[in-house]
């Protein structure tokens, strides 16, 4: 057999359950892999080596289960996901040495569908930035070429699954977090309907954009783990009763013939890079190939919509950070005079640059005499980025876009310029928006050797339509392996 850390999730877990593979393994080759490459590469804050052998061991013991769909599988999360067993940080100081008192709602489900969770992600703190640079604790490099980032806020996901620590990562995408660092890295990654995923057990940034999914190597990988974290939990009073279908079936085809696509204008035009738009071309070359019809539909509110993005999520931002205070949990400063001051040291120094930075935005713009003026009128944007974007859909079966303006750039070359980040995320925030799903694939090398990624966006709830789409597509283009075929 092959080395056990290139199979995709889908050959492991079958592998697995015919006896072919061990847990105990799997497990080890995955933690040798996070030995060789993680001084590299920086994507894990937290390694659970002895608590993910001896649980493979006793699943060994008993023997593969086939009502569990991940059983042996050894995957990570990202550090906003609170889990019981391990520090769970969100790469912030403020929150150094946290363990909760449970499990997240993806994590409870992949652990009821017997994944081995190995280790919690590296990303940008409390997930404010597009680089995986804003951690309090490390930089998490690209696994392609280590003098790149490897995207944000979910970088650490990403680097994982491509450097082949893991089979499969869950992280979190508020503007684009799981889809750029996806796009940057070379995999897979989907950011579902709002609802469709429960946030239950997720530390927040902005609650009406956050969504959890999945980042793997494949599209029928993807398709596996959002089957088993999709779904109703009464917790999460956002989540939606939706019925899950099955995300498998129709992966594969080789005929699009009927379907159509639409290409919104105004992602396409200046500011998309010569190397992403020629990996994109191939794509819907791929597409008419196979019987695809594509149009040009519009989305006039795109140039308003990034800003009414970050009005609307440092506003979030703002209330949901005020809860780290130094009283209840999380840093504490050192001997404080009084009450103000306690609050005021523990966050100073606790929150990183960047946050304080969002905080202060959040505040300002909720603030009275602002709050007309900006966050109403965000959120008054915001329904008509949503409007556009649905009728936009009505005319095609799914739109595809890129996810970025550019391919990954230089760590370090953008860090001293928010602005500059900021706008790197125009194609990925209106999804979030207009709280629809989108899945990242890669389709293509640049001529240095970096991923190019594109996205397809559905309807509400339609993952599975985009999932068979991006499946059709995935088999009809060349595979741009992977940085283990560089190794």
């Amino acid at each position: 057999m092959e080395d056990i850390t290139s199979l995709s999730l889908s050959a492991c877990a079958s592998a697995l359950k015919k006896g072919e593979l061990k847990a105990t393994e799997v497990t080890a080759a995955c933690l040798e892999r996070i030995l060789e490459t993680e001084d590299e590469i920086n994507a894990l804050l937290h390694v659970d080596a002895e608590g993910a052998i001896e649980l493979a061991e006793k699943m060994d013991s008993e023997g593969p289960d086939p009502a569990k769909p991940l059983w042996g599988v050894p995957v990570t999360v990202k550090d906003a996901l609170v889990t019981k067993d391990m520090p769970t940080t969100a790469a912030s100081r403020i929150l150094e040495n946290f363990k909760p008192m449970y499990d997240a709602f993806v994590v409870e489900r992949l652990r009821e569908a017997g994944a081995i969770i190995i280790g919690k992600n590296n990303m940008d703190e409390f997930a404010m930035g597009s680089t995986t640079e804003n951690s309090a604790y490390k930089v998490t490099r690209n696994p392609w070429n280590t003098d790149l980032v490897p995207g944000g806020s979910s970088g650490g996901s990403a680097a994982s699954v491509a450097a082949g620590q893991c089979f499969a990562s869950l992280g979190s995408d508020t503007g684009g977090s799981i889809r750029q660092p996806a796009a940057f890295c070379g995999c897979v990654g989907l950011k579902p309907t709002y609802g469709r995923v429960s946030r239950y057990g997720l530390i927040a940034y902005a609650s009406s954009l956050d969504q959890v999914g999945p980042l793997a190597r494949t599209v029928e990988d993807c398709a596996r783990m959002l089957s088993v974290i999709a779904g109703h939990d009464e917790r999460d009073m956002t989540s939606s009763p939706e019925a899950v279908p099955d995300y498998l079936q129709g992966l594969g085809a080789t005929d699009l013939a009927g379907r159509t696509i639409g290409l919104p204008a105004e992602y396409f035009g200046d500011g998309l890079s010569d190397t992403v738009r020629k990996g994109i071309d191939k794509a819907i070359d791929a597409l008419h190939d196979m019987g695809a019809k594509t149009i040009e539909v519009s989305l006039p509110s795109t140039s308003a919509a990034i800003s009414a993005y970050y009005i609307v999520a440092m506003a979030e931002a703002t209330s949901n950070l005020a809860r780290f205070d130094g009283v209840r949990y999380g840093h504490r400063t050192e001997n404080p005079e009084d009450l103000q001051e306690l609050y005021t040291r523990s966050r100073m120094e606790g929150f990183g640059d960047e946050v304080k930075r969002r905080i202060m935005l959040g505040t300002f713009v909720l603030s009275a005499g602002y709050y007309d003026a900006y966050y109403k009128k965000a959120a008054q944007v915001r329904r008509l980025v949503r409007d556009e974007f649905l009728a936009a859909l009505g005319k095609c079966d799914c739109l595809l876009a890129p996810v970025s303006p550019s391919v990954a750039w230089a760590i370090g070359s953008h860090i001293e310029d928010p602005l500059q980040n900021i706008l790197m995320d125009a194609y990925s925030c209106p999804i979030n928006l207009a709280a629809l799903p989108s899945l990242a694939l890669p389709v293509a090398l640049s001529d240095k050797g970096e991923p190019v990624g594109l996205q397809l966006i559905g309807r509400p709830f339609a993952e599975a339509e985009i999932l068979n789409i991006a499946s059709a597509l995935e088999g009809r283009l060349p595979s741009i392996g992977s940085p283990l075929q560089k190794a």
